[in-house]
């Protein structure tokens, strides 16, 4: 094995991940595939098309030459467009062929991190063109699989893998997203802090701290006296951050303490992926 020691937890929690939702897909019915899911507009069929289109351009095969239809109420920017490319390119696709796919793109793939020699700095190619590291993209291409490998189980009723190699990745992921969120998005007072207690398959307590320049810094240590503390588990963390709930909707398992215009401009703000 090539790979470099710090690119190996991201291949591990994708192996994890991508070999759970082939599980998940295995026994399911034709009309299974057509079930709703967390991500607006996605069916499962639709979620595994993208799972499938994101490994594909992890492989570098060319994007789908495909013209979207003009009623898809759910894509309404340029991220959502160049994501639906590879859903809508699939929408009527089989069981038996989406499957096949998959299976496919995992056997190249597998192919792919076992021949991986490259540094974790090098440059790849990202979304819109865009450039960033081996690392990052592993990184996030970990988060996301696992990310809709939950969705998956949200939709057949499966709940599990909330404290998976790719739950640890997205912790991580989540976490760095913090400090922006409390210090820009929700503009938490200068030189304050707000307290995340999280419990669940995945704990941890975390700080923000807010400098006097307004910059916002993750700590470990816990803040005497804090401006806020939101309190609620992993499942719901997750959730919030990544937009498949509203905070009113979960209400009921948020509980926070302190300045309430502060938790309410937090929460208004959580949502961290697109």
């Amino acid at each position: 094995m090539s790979l470099h020691p710090t690119l190996q937890p991201y291949a591990d929690a994708w192996t994890h991940s991508i070999d759970a939702i082939s599980e998940l897909l295995q026994p399911l019915a034709e009309a299974e595939w057509n079930r709703r899911t967390p991500c607006p507009g996605w069916s499962v069929r639709d979620v595994v098309s993208h799972v499938i289109g994101l490994d594909c351009e992890m492989l570098g095969d060319p994007r789908p030459i495909h013209t979207l239809p003009r009623d898809l109420f759910h894509v309404t920017n340029d991220h959502q467009r160049y994501m639906e490319m590879q859903v809508d390119v699939r929408r009527h696709h089989t069981a038996p062929e989406m499957t096949s796919e998959l299976e496919y793109v995992i056997i190249r793939r597998n192919r792919q991190l076992r021949n991986e020699s490259r540094d974790p700095g090098t440059k790849v190619r990202g979304p819109h063109g865009s450039e960033l590291t081996l690392e990052e993209s592993m990184r996030r291409h970990a988060f996301d699989v696992w990310m809709h490998e939950q969705d998956l189980r949200a939709a057949l009723g499966r709940p599990g893998n909330l404290d998976s190699p790719g739950a640890h990745v997205a912790r991580d992921v989540l976490l760095s997203e913090l400090p922006r969120v409390v210090a820009e998005n929700a503009q938490a007072p200068r030189s304050s802090a707000v307290v995340f207690d999280v419990h669940g398959p995945i704990e941890f307590l975390r700080t923000i701290r807010v400098d006097i320049q307004g910059r916002g810094t993750l700590e470990t240590a816990p803040a005497l006296g804090p401006a806020a503390t939101l309190t609620l588990d992993w499942e719901t963390y997750v959730r919030l951050a990544c937009g498949r709930v509203t905070p009113e909707s979960v209400s009921d398992r948020l509980k926070t303490e302190g300045d309430p215009d502060l938790t309410a401009a937090i929460l208004h703000n959580f949502t961290v992926t697109q």
